[in-house]
């Protein structure tokens, strides 16, 4: 049976350090109305107010006050419970969510190592392009791709992100190929979908500036391994991450476009995790481990 009365500790103790509800969801990074429902539940589960609530300001009831005392002591205790063990060999759930393409194409084909090295280990494995909460939707680590947005969630950089502009030979010999950026209006592209709309623009290099050029084609979507299949079958131009493209440019699948007007990502992939939970065995050994996978990423490795 699932048990939240510590997250129930966790959010109120963050309620009452942060002033607020808003301040408390900031600071978590969760939503505000997930904040206020735990709350709401655990005083409807204890049968008392712990809070005096106004539209201005808030404090603690004399029965808030003693609860507080018993969350930090009881919180306190757990962290040091944890402390004991984070040396000793990782066992337990591990529930991760990983993007789709990157997954299937990365992490899955490494997960034999992982789990052959920790044996003890029982992992809960989420593909989902859909950016995950890791509080709301109990997930231990995720890994995200991109430019991380200020949150209150620890990092760990599994390497740098590259896209590349490609085209099938296919769509090439049918539509030719385009000249110079400005010219992807006149050809398909194969686009995102909301909520990933900011990924049309397509950087480029132009006269030594940097330029983005907004793209339009007859096919979105919220998959990148759509967009990937549909590049490779000859349906449009994509703008497709390295850990794909290249493979299947040295396959002769793909063919590399506007080259010449290539510009390089301030982007990367990451492990992201709750900041206590950064030394808990199981989670460090997972983030550790592909550290190390991706210290050379496979799909830049030269070819035999």
């Amino acid at each position: 049976m699932k048990d939240d009365r510590l997250l129930e500790m966790r959010i109120f103790k963050a309620v009452v350090e942060a002033g607020g509800f808003t301040a408390a969801a900031h600071a978590l990074n969760v939503s505000q109305p997930f904040v206020s429902q735990t709350i709401n539940s655990l005083e409807r589960r204890l049968g008392v107010q712990l809070l005096h609530r106004s539209t201005r300001t808030q404090r603690l009831t004399s029965e808030g006050e003693g609860f507080l005392i018993s969350c930090n002591e009881l919180l306190d205790a757990v962290e040091q419970a944890e402390a004991r063990i984070r040396s000793s060999e990782p066992t337990g759930d591990l529930r991760v969510s990983v993007p789709q393409a990157f997954g299937i194409d990365q992490i899955v084909p490494a997960l034999p190592g992982f789990l052959a090295a920790y044996p003890k280990l029982t992992v809960r494995f989420s593909l989902s392009d859909s950016q995950v909460n890791l509080i709301e939707d109990n997930f231990d680590v995720a890994v995200r791709m991109g430019q991380l947005q200020d949150s209150s969630l620890r990092s760990r950089k599994l390497c740098e992100l590259q896209r590349v502009v490609v085209a099938a030979p296919a769509y090439i010999d049918r539509h030719g190929v385009p000249v110079t950026p400005q010219g992807l209006a006149r050809h398909h592209c194969l686009v995102w979908d909301a909520p990933r709309e900011h990924l049309n623009r397509w950087p480029f290099m132009i006269n030594g500036k940097l330029e983005k050029v907004l793209v339009q084609g007859g096919f979105r979507s919220t998959d990148g391994s759509t967009l990937f299949a549909l590049c490779v079958d000859g349906i449009g131009i994509m703008r497709c991450a390295e850990h794909l493209a290249l493979p299947a440019i040295r396959a002769g699948k793909l063919v590399a476009v506007l080259s010449d007007y290539q510009a390089r990502d301030d982007t990367a992939i990451y492990a992201v995790y709750l900041p206590e939970r950064q030394l808990v065995p199981r989670i460090r050994a997972f983030v550790d481990y592909f550290v190390g996978v991706f210290a050379q990423p496979p799909w830049q490795a030269p070819v035999p």
